[in-house]
């Protein structure tokens, strides 16, 4: 029987809290060690301070570099921050002196190395875009490198075999491709009889961050499990994929998802609420390997299985979510109706501007768009009103009822009745023949109470246990 590898992500805020981790999956079957590859994530608003702030926007150490302010007084104050981070994880058996060495050196070349940069780029003779694009990498690959090395360390000193896997290219000139680096990285490597910590960033000539920016290391865990033929592709977050947000409907009143398809995967990634990036699930799903998603910090449960075939055996709703940093965006244009391709127009538009929208509603003369806030720019705008009658923009939230099988007769009525019910009006409404996401827009104040209305009215049913 052939062994069966599994690779498995952890994000950065379980990093923060390795020992558990060691705990909770490393070790947690003394017998069921090896085999494994661990893609692990810098440790938590590492990646923040060395690029921005994943969510707010507030600017790092790139932002310095790239308006040339003083970045290096910037990266020195990280390194000294995270010296102090490692002193945390001396209990759980790191040599301080070599982690500190490590992560010292790596800042101190990448100063040296962006100095250089910052000569080359006042020279005007190669591509800004370029240059800034090699310094995103370069500051990226700090805080993956940091933990791997950490984590590898930690295991050795316990008296386990493991292997830091570094895959950022630091130490190796060869021009690869980011599947020959990594298929160069283990190929003198044997999972079933090491442990193995990777770093979540991998170098390669085209560059990770140009197509995947911040969801580089769901890229590298997507690429690492397809390459090296993984049987499953674990991810382990600080929290279940649940019914609901438990912040807003409450511990109680929401549910683990037991079991999932890819598609309902690329639905929550539609709309904010990434399980996994749409463009690390892809092959994964081509490959047929499945994902399961853990909470790191309640390992006796089995998580949610994503699978390629996967239907519900009942229709129900699994998931409600949405966002409330959306923006609908109506193109109204009395020379619409009855001609043909008159979208097309307004799509050319919106790929110039590398935006895509999350839905799409048309009548005779109006296409209304929801798009993310931050794709809804004044240029975007100004160039629409140049080119059709009326353009008018509206901040609005989206509510989703999201599952793999919820064709019923009188679902739709059903959730539109709880939003009445709650004086919830329907801005707008989108399905398709599919029948995987009923997406609803309602004005943005009423974002927590839409949400609460469709997982009370659809959600409150316990589904099947998760097992296996």
């Amino acid at each position: 029987m052939k062994a069966q590898l599994r690779v498995e992500k952890i994000g950065g805020t379980s990093m923060s809290r390795f020992p558990q981790i060691i705990d909770n999956i490393i070790l947690r079957n003394p017998t069921d060690i090896f085999g494994r590859i661990y893609i692990v994530s810098a440790y938590a608003g590492v990646t923040n301070e060395l690029l921005e702030h994943k969510k707010t926007g507030q600017p790092g150490i790139y932002q310095l570099f790239r308006e040339q302010e003083n970045y290096p007084k910037k990266m020195l104050a990280l390194r000294d921050s995270l010296f102090e981070l490692n002193k945390t994880f001396v209990p759980a058996g790191l040599d301080l002196e070599a982690a500190n060495d490590f992560i010292g050196d790596h800042i101190d070349l990448a100063i040296n190395i962006l100095r250089s940069m910052d000569n080359v780029l006042a020279s005007g003779y190669v591509s800004r875009k370029a240059l800034l694009l090699a310094a995103r990498e370069l500051l990226a690959s700090l805080g993956e490198m940091h933990s791997a090395f950490n984590s590898a360390n930690i295991l050795q000193n316990r008296g386990y075999d493991a292997t830091f896997v570094d895959l950022s290219g630091w130490e190796d000139s060869r021009q690869l491709t980011i599947d020959e680096r990594i298929k160069a990285s283990f190929e003198t490597i044997d999972p079933f009889s090491t442990i193995c910590f990777a770093t979540g960033y991998t170098k390669g000539t085209e560059g990770i961050m140009r197509e995947f920016d911040r969801g580089y290391s769901e890229v590298t865990f997507s690429k690492v499990a397809v390459l090296l033929g993984a049987t499953e592709a674990i991810i382990h977050k600080e929290y279940h994929l649940c019914s609901g947000d438990p912040m807003l409907m409450g511990e109680k009143n929401i549910h683990p998802v037991c079991n999932t398809n890819f598609d309902v995967a690329d639905q929550l990634a539609d709309v904010g609420m990434e399980a996994i990036h749409p463009k690390a699930s892809k092959p994964l799903e081509i490959n047929n390997i499945p994902i399961r998603i853990k909470n790191a910090f309640d390992p006796d449960h089995a998580g949610t299985l994503i699978t390629k075939d996967f239907i519900a055996p009942k229709s129900m709703v699994e998931i409600v979510t949405g966002s409330d940093k959306v923006t609908c965006l109506e193109v109204h244009d009395t020379r619409m109706v009855g001609e043909v391709g008159f979208d097309l127009r307004i799509m050319q538009i919106l790929a110039k501007h590398d935006i895509s929208y999350i839905s799409k509603a048309t009548n005779a003369n109006t296409i209304g768009m929801i798009l993310n806030d931050r794709d809804c720019s004044p240029e975007l705008v100004t160039e629409l009103s140049n080119k059709f009658e009326q353009i008018t923009t509206r901040q609005v939230a989206i509510v989703c009822a999201i599952g793999s099988n919820i064709a019923q007769p009188g679902i739709l009525a059903k959730a539109a009745g709880a939003l009445a019910k709650d004086n919830i009006n329907i801005l707008a409404v989108s399905q398709t023949a599919r029948q995987t996401n009923m997406l609803f827009v309602v004005d943005r104040d009423q974002f927590a109470k839409a949400q609460i209305a469709l997982h009370t009215a659809l959600c409150m049913t316990q589904p099947q246990t998760c097992v296996g």
